[in-house]
């Protein structure tokens, strides 16, 4: 085993088999609430760990798990699930030349293995399947697709699996299926999970049919209440609390407030608990017609807040502080002065029904109440026991502006050893500019000089965190956000500092960036230990 450096509160276990992973996957499950564990997200050949830094380190989690015996581990076999396949794919005659065989005798080793899901990850739901004798082993597509339709099934290296919704992916496509391995009607929305078996069938050769967990009926919800008419959303109005915490056997990430800061502020002012669900409102332009008193508060990225009364006065409210609001007002947000994101809180909360423990929306997985829309209404709570309002509240940071440089210290690791000394000098000697292809998923930044790889080999996907700074093949970072794809393929070099990712979700476009290292890469203890 390595132990590689990840974040302030999380490490990478990098083994040898994607077996060992299996098992010590599986033996860290019994042990999770006594070391303090609090995530875990395997890939193909590592574990990563997310800890409570509180109440352990990394040096004494590292030495518990070199001291697992995982040789003659097994990993737990789960439920059978049969999944009817339709063998049409568009790369199934590929596939049998590059192994040297026909396409019956692919469909073959298709349906006469039993797959075993090993872990979820890139897509809620997307379950990476291995069989237990390996015979469909391919590369992945040179150049990946724009769009892979929901249901199809595909290889890669030595997975299989069923791509639950549309999206772009470098997999080979051999077939099809009706089988929704992801919905959200369900009660457990996937239907497949770590240690699940699974049996793929020739659909031409069977008729029976196989029936799926049973979908619940949901009817056209009617709000009855319309304290709030949405005017106008800016470029992204979004609903927001604390994100989706240990969600990662499903392939879902954290998602939530891009600034947790603001977020607990906009509810301490009005009383309400700290993580209660908020507007995300990005680069202002929101406006809202009031339709029944109210006591609400704009905390987060500096704009001007303009209130005009049903009698046609206007007048502007402060940020950071609770603003009383009148049946017919309407409340105006302009255009960001300095940061990104704004934060608009209403006492009592939102009336919203949790999605998978939460009411954030991640617009990578696409979990969560909607975006907001013109016209559209939202209710508010009533009859809740909150605490007093606060006037004591203040932005925590200094919000950026387009023109500064703002500085993130940055932990380096867990795949630093895959650069270049001359590299890793690099990310910290250089600013990196925050290019307009930049959103909730993460940072897409720019150099003049980009960063060199001394390690060429395919990685294989493996687990990240928020704040990841991960180097695709053209050298330019790209500083994963909230709503970032739980596993990736990319190296990461370094990974922001847990105190600095709110103000990370602020930086605008066209900012300057400068990463500093707060340490060397070395690993943790129970393995030599490595320096860059």
């Amino acid at each position: 085993m390595r132990f590689l450096p990840v974040n302030l509160d999380a490490l990478i276990v990098e083994l040898k088999s994607l077996e060992q992973t299996m098992a010590l996957t599986d033996a860290l499950q019994h042990v999770v609430s006594h070391w303090n564990i609090e995530e875990i997200i395997p890939a193909a050949r590592t574990i990563l760990i997310r800890y409570n830094p509180i109440v352990t380190d990394a040096n004494t989690l590292a030495k518990h798990i070199a001291q697992l015996d995982i040789a003659e581990h097994v990993m737990q076999s789960g439920e059978l699930i049969i999944i009817p396949v339709r063998y049409n794919g568009e790369d199934l005659s590929q596939v049998a030349e590059y192994l040297g065989i026909t396409v019956s005798e692919v469909i073959a080793r298709h349906t006469n293995n039993e797959y075993q899901v090993a872990f979820c990850g890139f897509a809620p739901g997307f379950a990476y399947m291995v069989a237990k004798n390996a015979e469909l082993n391919v590369p992945r597509r040179q150049s990946p697709r724009v769009r892979i339709p929901a249901g199809s099934v595909a290889l890669a290296g030595e997975f299989s699996s069923v791509y639950p919704q549309a999206s772009p992916g470098g997999w080979q496509l051999i077939g099809t299926t009706d089988t929704a391995v992801w919905d959200l009607n369900r009660d457990k929305p996937a239907l497949l999970k770590p240690g699940n078996r699974v049996n793929f069938i020739d659909a031409s050769k069977s008729s029976k049919k196989y029936y799926l967990p049973t979908a619940k009926k949901v009817g056209k919800s009617i709000n009855q209440q319309q304290d709030i008419k949405i005017l106008a959303t800016g470029l992204q109005t979004l609903i927001q609390d604390k994100g989706r915490i240990g969600q990662a056997a499903l392939g879902i990430s954290e998602s939530g407030a891009m600034d947790k800061g603001a977020l607990h502020s906009s509810n301490r002012i009005l009383g309400n608990p700290i993580n209660e669900a908020v507007l995300e409102i990005t680069q202002g332009g929101f406006k809202a017609q009031i339709n029944r008193s109210m006591l609400v508060a704009v905390t987060g990225a500096e704009c001007e807040i303009s209130i005009t009364t049903s009698a046609g006065e206007m007048y502007h409210a402060a940020m950071y502080q609770p603003i009383q609001l009148e049946t017919g007002d309407i409340i105006s947000l302009g255009s960001a002065k300095c940061g990104v994101r704004s934060y608009f809180a209403v006492r009592g909360g939102f009336q919203l029904s949790p999605i998978l423990t939460s009411c954030s929306y991640d617009t990578l997985a696409q979990v969560g109440p909607s975006p907001l829309n013109v016209g559209q209404t939202l209710a508010i709570k009533h009859n809740q026991n909150l605490n007093a309002v606060s006037l004591m509240e203040t932005p925590v940071m200094h919000y950026p502006t387009c023109d500064d440089v703002i500085v993130l210290d940055i932990v380096l690791g867990p795949r630093t050893d895959w650069f270049t000394k001359q590299a890793v000098e690099l990310l910290s000697s250089q600013l990196w500019q925050v290019t307009p292809a930049s959103n909730r998923i993460g940072l897409r930044l720019s150099g003049d000089i980009a960063l060199s790889r001394d390690k060429q080999q395919e990685l294989p996907s493996e687990g990240t965190c928020i704040g990841a700074i991960q180097i695709p093949a053209n050298g330019q970072p790209v500083l994963f956000l909230n709503d970032h794809p739980l596993t990736g393929g990319y190296p990461v070099i370094g990974a922001v500092c847990n105190y600095h990712l709110d103000l990370a979700g602020q930086i605008p476009v066209n900012a300057k960036i400068k990463f500093n290292p707060i340490g060397i890469f070395k690993e943790f203890e129970g393995s030599d230990v490595a320096h860059v």
